[in-house]
């Protein structure tokens, strides 16, 4: 199990980082962010995650929107595979203060 939460965060981790870059060159580059291949590549990597947001969103929601939906999504699910991770450890050492 473990093994499977150290996948699934290193999968996380691919959208998380290429959806902050993308915001920081958003912020760099200002009006000229499509053009930049750098925020394309990044684009086109978080773009899994990115197209299952839309299309589980309304419609009605811009790009942006959805970017930044799914960077709270991200960020959440990282989160509970940290905690997980770290529970998982903690009982696999034997510490005292875990429980099962």
């Amino acid at each position: 199990m473990l093994r499977l939460l150290n996948i699934v965060q290193v999968v996380l981790y691919v959208p998380l980082l290429a959806l902050v870059g993308q915001a920081l060159l958003f912020a760099m580059a200002g009006g000229r962010h499509e053009s930049n291949f750098f925020y394309k590549l990044l684009a086109t990597l978080a773009s899994p995650f990115t197209a299952v947001v839309r299309l589980l969103t309304p419609k009605a929601l811009s790009t942006g929107q959805v970017g930044i939906i799914t960077l709270v999504l991200v960020v959440a699910c990282s989160f509970a595979v940290f905690a997980e991770r770290g529970y998982l450890l903690c009982v696999e050492l034997g510490h005292a203060g875990c429980r099962r």
